[in-house]
């Protein structure tokens, strides 16, 4: 099927969604919806188009360096495969290097990649250490998630400040009990305020 063919599917199965709740497809602020939400689809489930290798874009540097490397923090939304609701969060990232080095950029690109597809928060963190771990082929790698799903804040059991939290430790991470403690505890420090970075004058020096 073409890719407007599918689109223009998408969209017909929307409509009737929008009539099966009770809605008229036709009235004044739903006469678009069925194509937006169609274009929302394709791109929160993006990830299904992408490849990883084009990602990473050969983004591997020889470096001596064996010390853990860490990004933080890194915003991700995904869609439970359950209920097609979003969950949303952060996700932390580290890895031990062996020989070589990845650019920074290309691990929040990586969490993109498999986060924009239909998940489960424990199969997305693996995932993510799975290929960290083949693509790089590092010493250690470590992964974890934290996350608030709609479909347990807005339906289920509502409740509003419940977080998910999944780990993945591959290597030195799970063989090495102080190197996992030492990128937890890391991990649970807070950000770098901008402003400690910045140079103060001292008027009275």
């Amino acid at each position: 099927m073409k890719a407007q063919e599918k689109t223009q599917h998408l969209q017909d199965v929307i409509e009737q969604l929008l009539i099966l709740v009770g809605e008229d497809p036709v009235r004044e602020g739903l006469i678009k919806t069925p194509e937006r939400v169609a274009k929302m689809f394709y791109f929160l489930t993006k990830g299904y188009t992408q490849d990883i290798d084009e990602v990473l874009n050969g983004a591997l540097f020889p470096i001596k360096y064996d010390e853990m490397v860490i990004v933080k923090d890194i915003d991700f939304f995904s869609l439970c495969e359950h209920h097609l609701v979003p969950f949303f969060g952060k996700c932390h990232i580290a890895y031990l290097p062996d020989k070589k080095v990845i650019g920074l950029s290309k691990l929040p690109r990586i969490v993109e990649v498999f986060s924009r597809r239909l998940q489960v928060q424990e199969r997305l963190t693996q995932q993510i250490a799975e290929i960290i771990q083949e693509k790089i082929k590092p010493k250690g790698v470590a992964v974890v998630m934290e996350a608030q799903h709609l479909c347990m804040l807005m339906r289920g059991v509502e409740k509003q400040n419940a977080t998910a939290i999944t780990s993945a430790m591959l290597g030195g991470f799970r063989t090495r009990r102080e190197t996992r403690e030492e990128f937890l505890e890391l991990i649970r420090r807070n950000p770098i305020q901008r402003n400690s970075l910045l140079w103060h004058h001292d008027d009275n020096a």
